[in-house]
């Protein structure tokens, strides 16, 4: 009977998070030639896209969801004849083996169309990286009109089920989940869970200031984990799985202090510390938006709701 109790609640929780995820992904409209590349995966002939040749400021975004996807600042001319970026906004695109079994297939991470192709070590530039992106899978919004976007870094326990909370929240763009907070420099996985290197697992959110606050995702930050645990996070145990908040300014210093205290107040425990931000390093592929590829649901992060 407990077996079958513990089965009805794990696909309880797994339907009630597709339903979410269905409710919230708002989809545009394509025409035959923008689905043939976007969801068929092709390619549109190359020197004809209306952003090859194009150098105005600004954010390129999805045609299929409007996330943002790349910063003009970031855009070259590489002479392959499709548009080519050297770094997309972080979070906001994956990469995943192509069918052809040679190259690396680039979608956007937040409705999987396809945008392109990823190319590494052809030293165009410093970042020797080239997004061969086309031109129909993307939108642009100039500088002037470009919402702006600001960053969150939490550490919270395993970072697969603080990434499943904050990619559901309003306002949120992007996720994407790594190392901060140590002295290694691009630690892997097997180095972290070592507890030799410093760093706690964590999350880096880009989110719309006009549509969240800090304020609020920080709030989630403390309902989804036990911030009195001062070894782990629930099963997990170990320095990487601490509770951490890394402010990037003054403002966000000052906003995590007052929850922290005010929590206190309400009479709980925190552990939590509160820390300036430091270098992040992204973790493997494998390890982003890690619930949604497996269609696992979280089995340590739970939210409660406190404030």
């Amino acid at each position: 009977m407990r077996q079958f109790k513990y089965i009805l609640l794990s696909l309880i929780l797994i339907l009630a998070y597709q339903s979410h995820g269905e409710e919230k992904m708002t989809l545009n409209k394509l025409t035959p030639a923008e689905e043939k590349v976007i969801i068929q995966k092709g390619t549109e002939r190359p020197f004809t896209g209306k952003y090859n040749n194009f150098s105005e400021k600004g954010t390129f975004t999805c045609k299929r969801c409007d996330a943002p996807l790349y910063r003009s600042a970031d855009k070259f001319d590489s002479g392959c004849g499709w548009p080519s970026f050297d770094a997309e906004i972080p979070g906001a695109v994956k990469r995943i083996p192509d069918q052809d079994g040679r190259r690396t297939e680039i979608i956007c991470a937040n409705c999987g169309a396809h945008l392109g192709h990823v190319f590494i070590g052809e030293n165009f530039t410093a970042k020797n990286t080239r997004h061969c992106v086309n031109s129909i899978s993307l939108n642009f919004i100039p500088a002037d009109a470009t919402p702006k976007t600001e960053l969150a870094i939490y550490a919270a326990g395993c970072f697969w089920g603080v990434e499943h909370y904050f990619k559901q929240a309003p306002g949120v763009l992007a996720t994407r989940v790594g190392y901060t907070g140590g002295q290694t420099v691009n630690p892997t996985y097997r180095q972290v869970c070592s507890g030799k290197t410093g760093h706690k697992e964590a999350i880096e959110v880009t989110y719309d200031p006009t549509k969240t606050t800090y304020e609020e995702l920080t709030k989630l930050y403390f309902e989804i984990h036990d911030f009195s645990q001062t070894d782990g996070q629930g099963p997990d145990r170990g320095e990487q799985y601490l509770s951490y908040i890394f402010y990037r300014n003054a403002s966000q210093k000052q906003i995590a202090e007052n929850l922290k205290a005010l929590l206190i107040q309400k009479g709980f425990k925190v552990a939590t510390t509160i820390e300036e931000a430091g270098v992040f390093y992204p973790a493997e592929e494998y390890h982003q938006d890690y619930y949604t590829k497996t269609g696992k649901a979280p089995y340590c992060h739970f939210r409660r709701k406190i404030f």
